[in-house]
């Protein structure tokens, strides 16, 4: 190997390290269940290395100001929209909440729970991209398991169907893994790339991760078998250099110890 090659290499690799130790890393507020005040929730997250936090509607003008006062950001508000084989409505309170964000480029993480067709869900989400247009904000459909919204490859079909250019997708890694086999992470993240805004990561096991329940597959970083490394290499891979969120759904450790750990988790994985 000539020094040339060699310096190449190495300067492939460093650029690796800086892309994934640079994304913006928040946490999900279902990680500050036990942490009451808005403020106090800002100042924790601050205080751990946070760069902000997943929202959903309710008190949004509230905790924007406090995430302000520690110079963090709102990276998305998470909106669930039911749909049934018929209607699929825009409730005007989300509608209220989400004109709150104007400006601050915040996604709107959107979820379509209920039993319903692409002939219903599709106009819901085009008009909510158009409402989110004039307030320059995207539009991020979030998979999740057992809803309309479901899977990644639905995610991408309504992505196309659609045709919005505010309208993005999510990888969930959870409900990746209770959905998925994990020997199509690679193809799933690659499909996903062109379309890719955000991203969700945690602890997880290995294995059968279908018939595991959420205790398993939502867990601290750090915890579980399941190697959580591989998932940021192939952002790397695909170019994605967005931010990343940490799941902390029905974790029942206290939030100081849950985020304490998961960020310490988080720094190492990034450095591999």
């Amino acid at each position: 190997m000539t020094t040339k090659h060699a310096f190449a290499i190495l300067s492939s690799a460093v650029l690796l390290v800086n892309v994934a130790s640079s994304r913006p890393f928040f946490a999900f507020d279902n990680g500050l269940n036990d942490v009451k005040g808005l403020e106090e929730k800002a100042a924790l997250l601050a205080e751990l290395g946070y760069d902000g936090i997943a929202w959903r509607p309710g008190q949004t003008a509230e905790m924007l100001a406090a995430l302000d006062k520690h110079g963090l950001k709102m990276f998305s508000t998470y909106v669930t929209l039911q749909a049934d084989m018929e209607k699929c409505p825009v409730p005007e309170p989300v509608v209220a909440e989400i004109k709150a964000l104007k400006g601050r480029q915040t996604a709107v993480w959107l979820n379509v729970a209920g039993k319903s067709t692409d002939e219903v869900v599709v106009p819901a989400i085009q008009q909510l991209c158009d409402l989110c247009a004039e307030l320059d904000l995207k539009v991020v459909i979030y998979p999740h398991a057992g809803c309309h919204t479901d899977t990644v490859a639905t995610a991408l079909r309504l992505v196309k169907a659609a045709g919005r250019k505010n309208l993005g997708l999510t990888f969930n890694l959870c409900h990746f893994l209770k959905q998925d086999d994990e020997a199509d992470l690679a193809p799933t993240i690659r499909a996903a790339a062109p379309h890719l805004w955000l991203v969700s990561v945690n602890g997880a096991d290995g294995g059968d991760t279908k018939a595991m329940n959420w205790d398993r597959l939502i867990r601290p970083l750090g915890e579980g078998d399941f190697d959580v490394a591989k998932v940021l290499k192939l952002l790397d891979e695909v170019g994605y250099q967005g931010p990343v969120g940490l799941q902390c759904f029905a974790i029942k450790q206290p939030a100081r110890e849950q985020l304490t750990k998961s960020m310490a988790a988080w720094k190492k994985i990034s450095q591999r």
